[in-house]
């Protein structure tokens, strides 16, 4: 994304964290994030937020109405075999969504849409280990 003078867009997130464990975000609104969380579920709850986002952007820039979506995330951390590193290594994200079913894209459509969404997921592309994703539309099994 470039501004008006071509330069790159930047965007800047701040969060606050309390004594107690609990975040803030820069306005000053609590997020209600359980305090015996660790930082590997916040990634995964952003990533899972990401790719929703990600969906309903371009899911809107194509005139497809998504009614309602949820996710899940799991990952793996170990040492990588690469450098000894305790990384994510493994990340699976399930997402279900309930679109409107008239009219419901065509298969290669929907195909499209999701690859964007999981392109266009700063957190999933910003992962070294690539996220693997399991899309469930309208109660199916979507491969893009």
């Amino acid at each position: 994304m470039r501004d008006v003078a071509g330069q790159a867009k930047e965007m800047r997130y701040a969060v606050d964290l309390s004594a107690s464990g609990g975040l803030t975000e820069e306005h000053g609104i609590a997020l209600a994030v359980p305090t015996e969380w660790s930082p590997e579920h916040l990634l995964l709850a952003a990533l899972v937020r990401c790719s929703l986002k990600s969906l309903r952007y371009h899911a809107e820039r194509q005139g497809v109405h998504v009614q309602a979506s949820s996710g899940s995330g799991r990952t793996l951390v170990t040492k990588r075999e690469a450098d000894d590193r305790f990384a994510l290594v493994e990340t699976e994200v399930e997402l279900a969504l309930a679109i409107e079913r008239e009219p419901e894209p065509e298969p290669g459509d929907l195909a499209e849409l999701l690859t964007l969404a999981e392109r266009d997921c700063f957190v999933g592309s910003s992962l070294t280990a690539k996220p693997s994703y399991r899309w469930v539309v309208n109660g199916r099994t979507i491969d893009p």
